[in-house]
């Protein structure tokens, strides 16, 4: 079955006390990956002066910003709004999925409700994203890595940011939790001739960690980064009538049959 993303319907809820104005437009291209957005949302309250960055990215994105007072000190009532905004759009039966926009812990029990109900909950957040939180939701993008994508300019209103670079052998192989994991899923996704489909590998991959991402170690594929560990054995296979090659790989300890 082919996937259509162009078909899934997608609600998009930002908490803009918790998420960068600069890397809104990665961002929104990150979501077109998985879907269309059909709402876009911003919770904030834009009457201060700690919103003021936001205003142009609003604009140029089509992003409908959601006015939320802060009713008290210590109390953050713009997590309540967009909790509440979130639970009527789930219940109109119109959307397949939710990406919700933060770092905040508070909306752990949200994701987990959304899924409950069948649909698909993707989050962005920075690295420093409370694990509960992440490992709720179905896919968790570190806005870390859009940065890397995307550098933007002092000027924009976060620090620059460098280019992706890849992290090299030497590392990548010396990072244990990194080299157990993919070992592991590999295995688990492969036949008895040890060759794995690498699209089925990504997909235990996001399983096991919501979080897991290439181009955290500098890779914009998962081949490219499974191809730069040296640990396994790579074919690109052609299906025939015109369809793109498929990607398997094998542990290079698998004994050779």
């Amino acid at each position: 079955m082919t996937f259509d993303q162009h078909s899934v319907r997608l609600a998009v809820l930002i908490d803009a006390d918790n998420a960068q104005p600069a890397l809104i437009a990665p961002l929104l291209a990150e979501v077109a990956k998985y879907g269309t957005a059909h709402v876009k949302r911003a919770y904030g309250d834009w009457t201060g002066t700690g919103l003021r960055g936001w205003k142009e990215r609003l604009l140029s994105q089509s992003i409908q910003p959601i006015q939320q007072f802060a009713y008290t000190n210590g109390k953050n009532a713009t997590d309540a709004a967009l909790i509440i905004d979130a639970m009527d759009l789930l219940y109109t039966d119109r959307f397949d999925g939710f990406c919700i926009v933060s770092s905040d812990s508070d909306f752990t029990r949200l994701a987990s409700r959304i899924r409950e109900s069948g649909l698909t909950v993707y989050g962005f957040g920075e690295r420093k994203t409370p694990q509960p939180f992440v490992h709720a939701c179905d896919k968790f993008i570190h806005t870390e890595n859009l940065a890397r994508e995307h550098p933007v300019k002092p000027t924009q209103g976060v620090a620059s940011t460098k280019s992706m670079a890849h992290a090299p052998l030497t590392e990548l192989v010396q990072d244990t939790a990194l080299v157990d994991l993919l070992q592991r899923t590999v295995d688990a996704a492969s036949g008895d001739d040890g060759w794995a489909h690498l699209a089925t590998v990504g997909h235990i991959l996001t399983k096991q960690r919501p979080d897991f991402d290439s181009r955290t170690y500098g890779y914009a594929k998962l081949t490219d980064l499974v191809t730069a560990t040296d640990l396994f054995d790579v074919d690109r296979r052609l299906p025939g009538g015109g369809r793109p090659a498929v990607v398997y790989v094998r542990d290079r300890r698998h004994p050779s049959l």
